[in-house]
């Protein structure tokens, strides 16, 4: 299978991270900061306040960043992770301030792979 076969819209993924961390305490304050500073650091992007996303190129690609997030999980919480391939993630309708956004575009440096 050439390159392009291997990078197809099925096997290029979107993984999202979902959480509702309490932040009552000081002590849940820090630890969910540390968890938004964890994602960013891993390469997610802020898509909203509690909703982290990120681009991956396939399945090996996913296993290891959810390795990665089970082990720096906050003590206490919920924490939810979704994956789309990219031709599902191409259909997500999004909307600001009441007017429908342009669909995203991928990033860039994966078109390197």
């Amino acid at each position: 299978m050439n390159d392009a076969g291997h990078l197809s819209g099925y096997r290029l993924m979107w993984i999202f991270v979902m959480f509702d961390l309490p932040v009552g305490t000081k002590t849940q304050m820090r630890g969910a900061t540390k968890f938004r500073g964890f994602l960013l650091d891993q390469g997610f992007e802020m898509s909203q306040l509690s909703v982290y996303a990120r681009f991956c190129n396939g399945k090996d690609s996913y296993e290891a960043h959810l390795k990665r997030i089970e082990r720096n999980l906050p003590e206490k919480g919920d924490v939810h992770v979704l994956t789309f391939t990219d031709k599902q993630y191409e259909n997500i309708v999004r909307f600001s301030a009441q007017r429908r956004k342009q669909p995203r575009k991928n990033p860039d440096q994966l078109a390197l792979f």
